[in-house]
């Protein structure tokens, strides 16, 4: 335990002299993700809000053949612009950029009006233009409602009442909480805390291995009168310190940027104070281990600094893999999930984010299954620098 307890302080102290090492640990990746997560996510609630009272714009062609539906539609925040366009004329002005959207009332929509017949308009857009999906999913709403004016207007002229045509009335009722619905844009929060953790021992995990190889160090180091594989498990420790501050940076910079961020303006809240941020701490803390064992696994197999780098780069993203298939799935948490590491702390995290109480044997299993990886590939470390290959 000497042995270990030494190697530890060594590693601790040379990395923190390490200016490359403490860049990345403890500014770039704990800071740079959440600031920049807290500014994507502020630019976007600002531009949903800002466009939420913005006025469609709406070209339309033919407004002389429809006077009460242009009036329907200015009623109802539309900024009607009257112009004289043909078909072929308003996809030109689509394409252009000149016009977003073009509605065509053709001659014959009052007279088929009239009769009783269903009126022909054409809405012009561009699909593929995600800027104008909103404005005119607006608009066919908009005309979707007046239709359905026209149609109650005629029952009723017809002596029918229009509830006739509603057999089913839908009342929704949504269940949601603020916190929960404050994850429609916090979902991907979880993946910038577990990949800042594993940045956090990225470059001493790299020159714990490749880093001694390179210098020619590492063939005096393994001859000292210490078993191998308690050398390597004091780098692994040491790796685990600098992942858990790097932990406990991105945390806090999480809990300053989301204060900023006015989730209130869409009815959310971020779930994410001091104590939430403590749990989520608790909750992610076993993943150091295996995190911080599979890197310096992988890295052993590297000749260079550079080439371990390069590797551990792919690597990073393995354990964020399950993350991802959360995401697409919509996976809750039940107790053979919690056997997945970084999956079950995704999930775990996710609770708390919406506020929700944590199964007390999800939380053992997810602990006892994430230990139980991070010291068998612990084990592993230390079995392949036994090995007299890792010295050539």
């Amino acid at each position: 335990m000497r042995a270990l307890a030494t190697v530890w302080r060594k590693e601790l102290i040379e990395n923190f002299r390490d200016r490359r090492t403490l860049v990345s640990a403890l500014v770039f990746g704990p800071l740079f993700g959440p600031f920049m997560f807290a500014v994507l996510i502020g630019l976007l609630l600002d531009k949903t809000v800002s466009e939420s009272d913005q006025k469609v714009e709406l070209a339309v062609a033919g407004s002389v053949h429809a006077p009460n539906l242009v009036r329907f539609l200015e009623d109802h925040d539309v900024a009607v612009t009257r112009v004289e366009l043909d078909v072929e004329r308003a996809r030109a002005a689509i394409r252009e950029s000149t016009h977003r959207l073009v509605l065509l009332i053709p001659e014959e929509y009052p007279e088929r009006l009239r009769s009783g017949l269903p009126a022909p308009l054409k809405l012009v857009s561009d699909a593929s233009d995600n800027q104008t999906g909103k404005y005119s999913a607006r608009v066919r709403q908009l005309l979707g409602a007046y239709a359905g004016q026209l149609g109650s207007s005629r029952l009723l002229a017809r002596g029918v009442s229009p509830d006739v045509m509603q057999p089913i009335v839908l009342d929704d009722i949504d269940v949601s909480t603020p916190a929960g619905r404050a994850l429609l844009v916090l979902g991907m929060m979880t993946y910038f805390i577990l990949f800042a953790m594993l940045m956090g021992g990225l470059y001493l995990a790299i020159d714990a291995t490749a880093g001694e190889r390179e210098r020619g160090s590492l063939e005096p180091l393994l001859t000292v009168p210490v078993p191998r594989q308690t050398l390597i498990y004091g780098k692994v420790l040491a790796a685990c310190c600098y992942m858990l501050v790097s932990l406990a940076v991105t945390l806090f910079a999480f809990e300053i940027g989301l204060a900023l961020v006015p989730l209130e303006a869409l009815g959310m809240t971020a779930n994410f104070d001091t104590v939430v941020a403590l749990k989520v701490f608790l909750v992610a803390a076993p993943f150091v281990l295996l995190g911080a064992a599979l890197m310096t696994v992988v890295a052993s197999f590297t000749r260079s600094y550079r080439e371990a780098q390069s590797y551990l780069t792919v690597v990073l993203l393995i354990p964020t893999l399950p993350i991802l298939f959360a995401g697409l799935y919509s996976l809750k948490p039940n107790t053979w999930l919690m056997a997945i590491p970084s999956l079950s702390q995704h999930l775990l995290m996710t609770s708390l984010l919406r506020d929700e109480s944590l199964d007390p044997l999800h939380l053992v299993v997810s602990v006892a299954a994430t230990l139980a990886a991070g010291l068998a590939m612990t084990w592993v470390a230390g079995r392949l620098y036994q090995r007299e290959a890792i010295l050539g």
